[in-house]
């Protein structure tokens, strides 16, 4: 036997497991079998066991701009927050639009040996809305999804051939959802804390109206979409007026927490696309996740240097890491406080993102992939620039104290993250 986790809470929502236990893993699989030695043994006294966080909305930015992240650090990044798998985008430089890119990428992830890296393929050649990239072969490399995220895919005609050319492959088309022909160079959510700041504004529509369109172009066509980084009430009626199997969505973080009367204090680590939008939109987005319209948490983890953050709010980059911070800044704000359940927030973090994107992961029973999260929650940090693995420090929640503290990450049986120390 391969590793012995004992005195542990296990904690499984899909399963229905929520027990202080014992944990036997053997060739990378949960087996049943007496408490007898093992090569490796950890007391998990007082600590929890989920099943490892599954992120598949990420940007690890190789190839191309290293300075803001690689597949080491992020994977880095990741591992220290507790995700075990993560899907990375392909608005890399180039994009990841052939197969040779996304050998590059799985292989370089196993190199660095640290969590899953899953390549999400583009829709299109170039990521430039006008030709559909060679889907077969991207899926057949390993891709699992396919996306142009970063930009809109904003021909209708191409989303739908888009849209009935994945469902050979039975895998989602991730939808950027916002009409550039709106958004328009705006800076901020247009309302009224835009008007009294000076900041040209996003407006809300500039997300519904893609939403809408792609919405009903899933209907007509039967493909999967899986809309990107929702933020707008409006949205998520749309999504539950047509709810339907073949349409899933995502929220993050900061749009689950933060709302643009934050940016009062021009702070560039609170810019991102979709822009944070107003309480009213927060509270229906934290709805939406606790009745399960919204099925994942993705964190869309987008690291920039400094020299990209550390401007003027007009002048900064869009984006905001999340890996590191994701699981405990919501434990905190919204478990401990009652708007969430452990277990909605743990479904969302892991069982839902797998059951969505086909992957073989997120479970504690016998026979199970063995990829754990281990955490302390009662275990207090606090987020400054000086914690982070990633190479970049823009995140929202600096100075924030968070519960939830990760103690241990295990992939494939095999323990790669220690309190604090990554083992590749």
């Amino acid at each position: 036997m391969d590793l012995k986790i004992k005195n542990v809470h296990l904690f499984d929502p899909l399963n229905k497991i929520d027990e202080v236990g014992t944990l036997l893993i053997d060739k990378g699989k949960v087996i049943k079998g007496s408490e007898s030695s093992a090569r490796q043994e950890i007391d998990g006294k007082g600590l929890y066991l989920f099943p490892g966080f599954v992120d598949v909305h990420s940007h690890f930015r190789e190839p191309g701009a290293e300075d803001a992240e690689t597949i080491e650090t992020g994977s880095k990044a990741a591992v220290k927050g507790g995700y075990t798998s993560v899907c990375v985008m392909p608005n890399t430089g180039p994009p990841i639009d052939n197969e040779g890119l996304v050998r590059f990428i799985k292989e370089k992830s196993e190199e660095v040996g640290l969590c899953r890296v899953f390549p999400i393929g583009t829709v299109t050649k170039g990521r430039k809305g006008k030709e559909l990239s060679e889907m077969a072969h991207l899926y057949e490399a390993g891709c699992v999804a396919f996306s142009d995220d970063g930009d809109c895919v904003m021909n209708s005609s191409v989303m739908r051939n888009a849209l009935e050319y994945s469902k050979l492959f039975n895998v989602p088309i991730i939808d950027h959802p916002e009409d550039v022909f709106l958004s328009n160079k705006g800076q901020m959510h247009e309302g009224s804390v835009s008007t009294e700041l000076g900041f040209k504004g996003i407006p809300d529509i500039s997300e519904s109206t893609v939403v809408a369109r792609d919405i009903l172009l899933s209907k007509f066509t039967q493909g999967r979409i899986h809309l990107a980084h929702v933020s707008t009430a409006d949205s998520v009626k749309l999504i539950k007026d047509w709810e339907t199997d073949k349409v899933t969505s995502e929220v993050t973080p900061h749009h689950l927490l933060l709302s643009d009367d934050e940016i009062k204090d021009f702070d560039p680590n609170k810019k991102m696309k979709p822009p944070l939008r107003t309480r009213y939109d927060v509270e229906v987005m934290q709805k939406a996740v606790k009745d399960g319209l919204i099925e994942v948490v993705a964190t869309d983890h987008a690291p920039h240097p400094d020299y990209k953050k550390e401007l003027e709010f007009a002048e900064a980059a869009f984006g905001v890491t999340g890996l590191e911070t994701s699981f405990a800044v919501l434990y905190t704000e919204l478990v401990k406080k009652g708007k969430l359940t452990l277990g909605i927030l743990i479904k969302a973090l892991s069982s839902s993102p797998c059951n969505i994107f086909n992957l073989p992961l997120g479970e504690v029973k016998e026979g199970a992939t063995a990829d754990f999260t281990i955490v302390d929650l009662k275990g207090v940090w606090e987020v400054t620039t000086d914690v982070f693995a990633s190479k970049a420090k823009n995140s929202p929640f600096l100075g924030r104290k968070l519960k939830g503290i990760v103690r241990y990450c295990i992939v494939d049986g095999r323990t790669i993250f220690k309190n604090g120390d990554f083992i590749s």
